[in-house]
């Protein structure tokens, strides 16, 4: 069984950093942050493979950055120059099989999803 906790979320101005944590008990391959916010649906902010390939949203290139430590089964997302509008709650997921083709964004394909940790970043 796959257990994923986050850590690291909290009340930020514009342009701060955070960096949230998830620690990952179990076997798994591909990794993820979503996030929510209010009224909105989930959507991916960043992935990474089992092999350390990443992926970046858009909205958050050149802002996130995505990395794990296999040593410590943590994986980070190092978020800088926050803006109001990455305010929501981040998510952690996992996927518990290995594809031939990483696909960070398909919801459907993540097996294990953490609590979730608020993100709040003030203007």
């Amino acid at each position: 069984q796959v257990q994923l906790v986050e850590s690291g979320g909290g009340l930020v101005q514009a342009g701060g950093s955070l960096k949230l944590s998830c620690a990952v008990s179990g076997r798994t391959y591909t990794m993820g942050w979503f996030r929510q916010a209010p009224g909105k649906e989930r959507d991916i902010v960043a992935g990474i493979s089992w092999s350390g390939s990443t992926y970046l949203a858009d909205s958050v290139q050149g802002r996130f950055t995505i990395s794990k430590d296999n040593a410590k089964n943590t994986v980070y997302l190092q978020m800088s120059s926050l803006k109001p509008e990455d305010t929501a709650v981040y998510y952690c997921a996992a996927q518990s099989r290995r594809y031939l083709l990483d696909d960070y964004v398909a919801q459907v394909r993540y097996d294990y999803w953490g609590q979730g940790t608020q993100v709040t970043v003030s203007s």
